[in-house]
């Protein structure tokens, strides 16, 4: 079933919402850098680092459950899914704040969204994930791909874990770096956005997710 709330939320001008769809026009994706409160992202990090320390997380892979593989040259992180009929508080308030975006979208860029899913990412010391696109062969379902950043308050540059967005445009291909700095996020277009995740000197941590058509 798809996410009812998309449709049901009330409609007013949000001028963050304006600006990141005039990023996704312009340039195909949008750095939003206070998306969250420092309190919600550390909320949000004590959530991940708990379900971490239980053992809620797994190995991630390439590619979905029909041709699921797992790599650690290409793929390092460990991810865990989150449920939202089980949402803690700050897990809950982030899905709304979801949900309004992509009702926003919804109404004016016409998109379609009929569905989200969200994970907690971590990336270890050292680990990367190579060049690519958030869709598959056989479900391209996924429409924005969305990054939101959960690393300690004293993250600083140095310290490594950039995602890299691979832009093409008349004069050709370059890159853009997006350092992962607490409460930024980041939201691209799923099936045109090649990038990868740079290794990090410590411990890298976001929540990640996709907003989907049916």
């Amino acid at each position: 079933m798809p996410d009812e709330l998309f449709e049901q939320l009330d409609f007013e001008p949000n001028a963050q919402f304006e600006k990141i769809i005039a990023d996704l026009m312009d340039h195909h994706y949008s750095v939003v850098p206070d998306f969250l409160s420092p309190l919600e992202t550390d909320a949000l990090r004590e959530a991940l680092l708990q379900k971490f320390e239980n053992d809620a997380f797994k190995k991630a892979a390439i590619g979905n459950r029909f041709n699921e593989q797992k790599i650690k040259s290409v793929r390092g992180d460990f991810i865990s899914w989150i449920d939202q009929s089980v949402a803690s508080e700050a897990e809950f308030k982030f899905l709304k704040q979801i949900d309004a975006l992509a009702a926003y979208l919804n109404r004016t860029c016409f998109l379609g969204i009929a569905h989200k899913e969200f994970h907690y990412a971590v990336y270890p010391e050292g680990t990367r994930y190579k060049r690519h696109l958030d869709v598959f062969k056989n479900d391209d379902r996924r429409q924005l791909s969305l990054i939101c950043y959960l690393n300690e308050p004293d993250w600083c540059l140095q310290d490594g874990g950039e995602l890299i967005l691979y832009l093409t445009g008349e004069d050709g291909e370059r890159t853009r770096a997006v350092h992962p700095l607490p409460g930024r996020l980041v939201i691209f277009q799923s099936r045109e956005m090649e990038h990868e995740v740079r290794p990090a000197r410590r411990n890298r941590l976001s929540l990640t997710g996709w907003l989907k058509t049916f």
